[in-house]
């Protein structure tokens, strides 16, 4: 216990900005992630080895979703896996913080697992959506089911070009001078960013027993994302418009 009181103790000291960061992940996923690194850390795991964990359960979860008929018990199941999977997700780069910092193939393990992540969950509600189109309410055999089906792609779409374009934005911004003051974190902007956090998007798979009550709230979170998209892009090509060559 006194080494993971050690480490949760220098882990608070050696957070991310807030800024750009929803509630979400701010008060329940990194803090969850804080206690997953400081056990790791004891446990002797490298950053690479809870990034996998991170994988295993995420992957566990899209699983089930493609391969089991929908009901409560199973929206419960897929939810937690994929909240912890999330969880240790947040843990892999405070672990490597920890340890003295990351490498460049700890970094490019971490987001090609997110991006697999991403990607995989909207195929297989797709997969799902075909599979049993009766319990989420679809129907089957009509131009309407069909037309499902077009709603997961519509999301991986939204979804995918979010994170990478987040992601390129990222690494294409100048870095702050040294020793420069971090901005304070907005709650208005880490209240906005809710319906665009992973964390609360998974919270929708508690729904899976309801049928079309799932699939109407999925497409919903669909609709929001897209739009959330078409905000983000015009911010990012402003701010690296104004970024000298």
């Amino acid at each position: 216990m006194g080494r993971v009181e050690a480490a949760l103790r220098e882990l608070r000291g050696a957070q991310k900005s807030a800024k750009g960061v929803s509630l979400y992940s701010r008060f329940v996923n990194r803090p969850t992630g804080r206690y997953l690194a400081a056990g790791s850390y004891a446990l002797g795991l490298t950053p690479n080895q809870v990034t996998l964990v991170s994988a295993a359960f995420s992957f566990a979860a899209v699983a089930a979703v493609a391969l089991a008929a929908p009901s409560w018990g199973l929206g419960v199941a897929v939810w937690g896996a994929l909240a912890v999977g999330f969880a240790f997700d947040s843990a892999d780069g405070q672990l490597a913080r920890l340890r003295g910092g990351g490498s460049a193939a700890g970094e490019w393990l971490d987001h090609v697992v997110d991006c697999a992540k991403l990607t995989a969950l909207h195929t297989c509600v797709l997969i799902a959506f075909y599979r049993f189109p009766e319990a989420y309410g679809v129907g089957t055999g009509t131009a309407g089911a069909h037309g499902w089906l077009l709603v997961p792609l519509g999301f991986q779409f939204a979804a995918v070009v979010t994170f990478f374009g987040g992601l390129l934005t990222e690494k294409l911004k100048p870095k702050p001078a040294p020793g420069s003051p971090a901005a304070a974190p907005s709650t208005v902007r880490a209240v906005a960013l809710l319906p665009v956090d992973y964390g609360v998007f998974c919270l929708v798979f508690l729904l899976l027993g309801g049928g079309k009550l799932f699939a109407y709230a999925y497409a919903g979170l669909g609709v929001v994302a897209g739009l959330f998209l078409l905000a983000f892009l015009a911010k990012w090509f402003r701010e690296l418009s104004a970024v000298p060559r």
